[in-house]
């Protein structure tokens, strides 16, 4: 199965932590990063599309952040 999640955070060395870790853990860039502003909180976001190949069958109720 292949598995699909999609990153942000705002825009500090945290988000390259997070992007850092799932590649770690053999999830792949998918797609360009974006980086767009947050009106309601004032900052900066940035966002990036991440894929992981897994034996199974996906059900919604796999923990993506734990693969």
């Amino acid at each position: 199965m292949k598995l699909y999640r999609f990153l942000s955070e705002d825009d500090t060395s945290a988000f390259c932590h997070k992007v850092t870790a799932a590649l770690n853990k053999g999830w792949t860039l998918y797609g360009e990063p974006t980086y767009a502003f947050d009106a309601a909180n004032g900052v900066m976001r940035c966002g990036q599309a991440v894929v992981k190949e897994l034996e199974g069958t996906y059900t919604p109720e796999i923990k993506l952040g734990e693969q």
